[in-house]
């Protein structure tokens, strides 16, 4: 089950989430290859968040995922995401970071 936390310093008591959560399991579905049913987003706002040095608007995602991460995958999230929450909570892409995780990475198979 992919799942994608994103923290930012923004209030969102009065903003319009529904896109991101829309667009970032739209997103993640179709990166990752899993079906849209199992992922999960969960975004907190009102974060205490300082990013090179100030706290104007700024974002920190992971996205954690059993399976389907490589390289490419990683890009696409990072640059997808990033665009997500550009367009809908005007976060600049050069002030969100995001880390992606494979739970299965390094995991010998039976």
């Amino acid at each position: 089950m992919p799942c994608v936390y994103i923290t930012t310093n923004l209030n969102l008591d009065e903003v319009d989430t529904d896109p991101v959560f829309s667009q970032a399991t739209k997103a993640l579905a179709s990166i990752i290859g899993r079906p849209e049913h199992l992922v999960m987003v969960i975004l907190k706002g009102s974060v205490a968040i300082s990013f090179n040095g100030n706290r104007e608007p700024a974002a920190y995602a992971e996205v954690v995922s059993m399976g389907g991460i490589n390289r490419e995958v990683k890009r696409k999230l990072i640059a997808t995401l990033g665009t997500i929450l550009e367009n809908n909570l005007s976060i600049p892409r050069t002030r969100f970071f995001v880390k992606v995780y494979d739970t299965t990475a390094g995991r010998s198979k039976l």
